[in-house]
This record gives structure tokens, sequence and C-alpha cells, in this order.
């Protein structure tokens, strides 16, 4: 057995070495160039673009502008399609835009035979405006009055839900309920990946082949011909090695635009690629969403009734939409479970920033700041130590979501807070810092955090994959599902030979997506693919296992029923005898003159079931009051992600996570100028991301409780690490310094002025 050992990764060699792949390493030196001209306004109408000067320019090969795109609009978020028209995404993009809805839009690109050409000639165009006033706020977006993105949208709600589950204004009657209440905002912030989205396009046989950086191959395909008004069928799509997403390439980014100039050039090989600016603002953002939670509570500290109100930025167009916040929502009734009542009113608002669309962890970072700061600050209102706060109200074993039907199966939660809470020696700390007076000051935090696996039954799950084996016994494995840099191949390796009975180094992962070639499957997000592709291995390693059985039986004249294939042997189960390798069986089935056969399986499973997977951080930070700055001094993840398929690369996955969670709680935000809506630090400068010198030693633990519903008992790993680590260190610093900071990320911008606010200063 493979699974749940630490095997070196199928692509190591080759990443170490710098012979894998990459989209721009594919792209022939003959590709034209394409840049694009963003607009420097962040509301308007294109009233005119000069073409003349960019024209004149030599190597420049045409010049496309808003006016001349098909007037099609289609949507570019990353989600399985529908048949139901109300259930598919809102298409309100055009491939270049005359209504420029925020400073970055695309509004026309040059192709030229060099990039030099190309630059300048993006530089000499001359674009004209009918300005418009905007709005970044999402509040301030929803008023009557404000600037109007999408006129299909009034007040620029792109969507609002809510829910109640019991009385809510019956449960807040309860006599000496005590209420805490608050505000609390997350920032826009970038992904920040190591390779920026690039992709190519040509014509072939008929054919646009597109190569491109994503994580979503065959759904790219799918609007790259709904944006250019073509069959499906006319677009294939290639995915190489990327260099990493988190949710960016988790949608149609530049690939309808890049299809789109090749046509305009005869179905020349055209290059789109975007530089690290481009990136930052004119692909996508993570949501920021403002919070207003209000819990009431028995002194005891049993939750009776909380209600939560989130305002999502989505910026200038719907990408993923209200799936973002919405998730959130369903997070606040699951994680905590009251007593009595929950509410919720979520809001998905169009702004004048840039789009907002998939980051990891899709909304769950968001709202577990929220969350776990107003469970935080309530502990003290009640005079609770948090943890224990925790333990009484968070969601119980045996416990049912009504609308997906998951169950909590294990006492998971529990175990993952003891295991944080000895590495901390929380108890010890808590007491050793209960009462300090000095300029430096040290705290502990901690947070919960809760994640669903894969998207049913919001959406489509399903995966296909094919296994064919090779002469010498070994196999070939595609599927639909993708890697990104996860290390997602060499665990659909590890359950590959696991499934078929063949040494790991006898399965060979086609990692290259080819929409012509590679079975259908949805790819990289929501932290689904170990548990849905898990599926598919399953019941398709099975076919071509039993498939070589049945061979074998006509080989040894043995019954297949009889017959096992262990590590690349053919054995009688009974005795344990060993019959023959699986190369010679191999070989004689495809050569054998009187009884070819070729030993393959394919098919498509659908998945309807879901998985909760849960967890928690512990922080210890060091604050220095007078320079407002805060030192991270530890930190441990410990998550319940099932099996471990892997545990070195588990462990590598937290760790990612974790130094996310830091960025995202102490020094990233996106900056925009009030007055233009211009972007202010879209660079590596001056948007601080967390590096090794803002991290301690970061401390990876698990608990594995195998999940029922998986078949190899395994659920959500990749995203679930960034969820808990903002609030835990928001949390250390208010046991640290008794100052509540109730936005991220918590710079020492924003304690200077809280720490004035307290008196500390």
């Amino acid at each position: 057995m493979v699974v749940g050992k630490s095997v070196k990764r199928v692509d190591a060699v080759d990443k170490v070495t710098g012979r894998a792949r990459y989209t721009d390493d594919l792209a022939d030196k003959s590709a034209l160039i394409v840049k694009i001209c963003h607009s420097t306004i962040a509301h308007g109408m294109v009233t005119k673009v000069d073409t003349s000067a960019a024209e004149a320019i030599p190597g420049v090969v045409k010049v496309v502008t808003c006016f001349d795109v098909p007037d099609i609009p289609f949507p570019t978020a990353g989600h399985p399609w529908s048949v139901d028209p109300h259930h598919q995404d809102v298409a309100d993009r055009l491939l270049l835009n005359r209504h420029v809805r925020y400073y970055g839009d695309e509004v026309a690109v040059v192709i030229a035979e060099d990039e030099v050409a190309a630059t300048q000639g993006v530089r000499a165009l001359n674009v004209e405006y009918d300005e418009y006033p905007f709005v970044l706020d999402p509040q301030e977006a929803m008023q009557d009055g404000a600037p109007q993105l999408h006129e299909e949208f009034p007040n620029n709600i792109l969507a609002h839900t809510g829910y109640e589950e019991g009385d809510f204004a019956k449960a807040i009657t309860e006599p000496g309920l005590v209420k805490i209440e608050g505000w609390y905002n997350t920032p826009t912030v970038q992904h920040c990946h190591i390779e920026n989205h690039i992709c190519f396009a040509e014509q072939q046989n008929g054919k646009i082949v597109v190569v491109t950086s994503t994580q979503i191959p065959h759904i790219v395909r799918r609007i790259v011909a709904q944006a250019l008004g073509i069959p499906w069928g006319q677009i294939r799509l290639i995915k190489p090695y990327i260099g990493g997403g988190f949710g960016n390439k988790q949608d149609a980014l530049y690939e309808p635009l890049c299809a789109y100039c090749c046509q305009q050039v005869g179905g020349r090989l055209v290059k789109l690629d975007v530089s690290r600016e481009e990136t930052f603002v004119s692909n996508r953002v993570r949501h920021a969403i403002r919070y207003h939670i209000t819990t009431y509570a028995r002194k005891d500290g049993r939750f009776v009734a909380r209600q939560m109100e989130a305002f999502s930025n989505q910026g200038a167009y719907a990408s993923h939409g209200h799936g973002v916040v919405a998730k959130g929502a369903g997070a606040f009734k699951q994680i905590y479970v009251d007593a009595a009542a929950t509410k919720c009113d979520a809001y998905s608002i169009y702004t004048n920033m840039p789009a907002a669309g998939a980051m990891r962890a899709y909304g769950i970072p968001q709202v577990s700041f929220a969350i776990e700061s107003n469970v935080e600050d309530a502990a003290r209102v009640l005079g609770i130590d948090s943890v224990a706060l925790r333990r009484m109200n968070m969601m119980p074993v045996g416990y049912r979501d009504a609308f997906s039907h998951n169950v909590n199966y294990f006492d998971t939660l529990n175990q993952c807070i003891n295991k944080g809470m000895a590495y901390v020696d929380y108890e010890k700390k808590r007491a050793e810092y209960a009462h300090q007076t000095g300029p430096v000051r040290r705290g502990v935090g901690m947070a919960i955090f809760w994640y669903n696996t894969a998207v049913w039954p919001i959406a489509l799950e399903a995966s296909s994959c094919r296994i064919v084996m090779n002469q010498d016994g070994s196999v070939q494995f595609s599927i639909g599902e993708t890697e990104i840099g996860q290390g997602a191949d060499t665990a659909f390796a590890q359950m590959v030979a696991d499934t078929v009975g063949l040494p790991f180094e006898k399965v060979h992962v086609v990692s290259t997506q080819d929409t012509d070639l590679t079975p259908f499957g949805t790819g990289a997000y929501a932290s689904r693919q170990t548990y849905v592709a898990g599926f598919a291995i399953h019941n398709i390693g099975t076919k071509l296992k039993n498939k070589v059985l049945a061979y074998a039986e006509y080989l040894t004249g043995k019954p297949a029923d009889t017959l096992d294939l262990v590590d690349g042997i053919i054995i009688e189960k009974s005795s344990g005898e060993h019959l023959m390798p699986i190369d010679e069986l191999a070989t004689t089935a495809l050569y054998s003159t009187e009884q070819a056969e070729h030993l393959t399986a394919e098919g498509t499973t659908q998945i309807k079931s879901n998985a909760y997977s849960f967890g928690c951080a512990f922080a210890e930070v060091e604050v220095d009051i007078p320079l407002c700055k805060v030192k991270l001094l530890k930190m441990i993840n410990v998550h319940d992600c099932g099996t471990l398929i892997n545990p070195q690369l588990a462990e590598a996955q937290v760790h990612g996570g974790m130094s996310m969670a830091i960025g995202y709680g102490l020094s990233e935000q996106l900056l925009f100028d009030p007055k233009t809506g211009r972007p202010l630090n879209n660079n590596l400068l001056d948007y601080k991301i967390s590096t090794m010198m803002d991290h301690c030693d970061l401390r990876a633990e698990f608990v594995e409780n195998a999940e029922p519903t998986s078949p190899f008992g395994t659920k959500a790993l990749g995203e679930p690490p960034t969820c808990p680590g903002a609030p835990a260190i928001r949390n250390a610093i208010l046991n640290a310094t008794g100052v509540a900071v109730d936005q991220t990320p918590i710079t020492p911008h924003v304690l200077f002025v809280k720490f004035k606010e307290a008196g500390l200063l």
C-alpha cells in the first residue's frame, strides 16, 4: 500500500532540474505578441480610440478596439455549466469594453511582431472617455443615486440571499441575555502566484488551439467558445504545468481575448502574457467583505441567537458572484449552532473595483475572521475562557445540515483543539500573560474553522478518468482534474497504484490536460480534487483490475475471483502463491495471437455527497506597543482532512495556507486612490506578502478521522489552512494588549490608532 506514505512527487525531478515545461516554454518564438490597453479612469464610456499612431509603429500588425469586438456577453467564472438557465453564471463581460467599470478595464489590444512594438503601440493609443462618477464602497454602492454599473442590477446589487432558522425576534426576548455586537472588515487582496496568467492561441485543422495557464481547462474551453459565438468543439484547450493559481486561474481570464486575436490575424499564433501589475488588478482579487454580527448569549456562555449581515464587494464584474459570500453565510450557521435561532443576510454588490473572484478558501477566510473575532469578543464580555466558549457552542457530533445533508461524524474539533493547546501550552501562557503592563507584551489566541469538500449539491460534481495498461504492465493515467503545483498528480498516482494493485513506479500520470484527449473534468477548485477524483479512480481502477484478473483466469486456468493483483504480481488469494508478474500478463494480452486484448478502463463517476473538514489554529505573538509592531512567535494549524494520502504533501499544503493567512492577517491589502480609483500598490515591492522573515516555525499537525463517504477516507485539505490564521493572530493581539482590532490587515498604522484610542500610547 502506498496511500498514506510520503512518496516522492512524480514531478519532482522535472521541476527541480528545470525540465518542466510551462506555457511560456511551449510558445513558439514566432508568436505575435498581444498587449492590452487598460482604462485610466474608474468609470465611464469610451467615446473614441485613435489608433493611427499605434498602427504606424513598425512591427504593429493589428489594433483591435472595444468598437470592433462582437456584442456577445459571456460569463467568466470557473463553474460547471448548468443546463438550467437560472443556475448559470452572470454573463456581464465583453472581450473589450466600451463601458469602463474599473481603473484597468480592457478597452483595446495591440497585436505586434514583438513585445517592444506591442508595448509602444499600446502607449501610442489615444483613448477618449466620457467620465462618470464612481463608487468603491459596497454599502455606498447600494444607496439610491449611487453610480450604476450594470443597468439590469438596480442599486448595484448582484444578489441578495438570506435565511432564518428559528424565530429570531422571539429568541432574543429571553430574559437575561447578553448582547455582543461588532463590525468586521476584510480587505481586497491578490493571489500572488509565481506564474502570471499567460496563454497563446493558433488555428489548426479548423480549430482554435489555446494553450493556457489555467486551473479549469474544460470549463475555459466552453467559455472561449461562448465568447466567440462558435461551437464548443471548435476550441481545443491545453493546460501544461502551471505555476500556481490559488483560484485566480479558476476564471477565464484572457483566453477568450487571446483566441479572438488569433482569429483577427488569420489564425496566426498569438501570445498574450500579462505583467505582475496587470495580474494584481486586471485578473481577479479576493472579495473584500464587511460583516455585522450580533450575538445574544446566556450568562453561562450558550449562544441563543446570532445574526449576521454580510456586504461583499464584487467589483466591476460578476465573475464567481454571490457564491463566495453565500458560502460564508452557510458557515455562519454551521460552525456554531445556536440554541434557538440564527439569521443571516448576504449581499454581493457591484463597485468600480477590480472584479473579485475565487481565491483560496472561497469566502471562508473572510467569514472566519468575523465569526472568530466576535466569539472572542463574547468570551471577554461574558468572562468565560474563549476555548471553553467555543467547545460549548461549536457544531456537535451527529449534526446534519438540512441543505447539504453533510454529517459531522467525529469529535474532530475537540481533538484538534487539544493538540493545538498542548503545542502552545495554552493554559499556562494565558495565566502567565494575564496581567502584563510593560511596553512589550505577549499573548496567545486561537480560532477554529469549518470547510466543505467540493461543491455538491450546489453544482455538478463528476470526475472522469482513463487508465491504460502498457505492454510492460505499467499504466498511463489521465484525468480532468488538474495539477497546479499542489501535488495532485502524486496523490492521484498513489490512489491508482493501490486500487489497481501496482507498484507506485508503474503509474505514469499524464499531467497535461488536453480537451481533445483528456476525459472530462471540471478542474482544480473547492478542495475537491482528492475527494472527487478518488471516486473515479476507485471505480475505474477497480474495472481495470477486474479486466486484468479476467485475463489472468484465461492464462492460469484459475477462477478470477480466486486471484488478486498485489504490488504488480498476480497471486492466488488463498495461498498467496505468486503466479505471474503483471508485465508478463500485459505483454501477452497485447501480443497474443490467440486472445489479444487491450487492457483499459474509462468512465465517469458522479458524486452526490460532500464532507466536513475541520480544524483550528493557535498563535502566540509579541506586541511592541510603542512601535505598533507584531512579532509572530508560534503558530500551529491542526486539521482533520481525513486519511492523509501523502503526509509530506499535506504538510506542505498546510504551511502554504498558514503563510497566506499570516499575510492576510498582518500585511496584505490592495490600496486604491479614493479620488481616482487608481491602484496604488499593484506590485510586489509595495504590496506586502508574508515572507520567511515574517514567519515563525510553522507547525502542521493532523487528526486523521477517515471520511466515511470517501473511498480513500479523504476530505478538504488545500484551502482550509488559510482560514483560521488571521483571527488567531487577531485574538492573540487582543489577549496581549486588551485591544480588539476588527479589521485586517493589522498593520502598524491600524495599531497606532487603536492603541491611541485605548490610552496605550
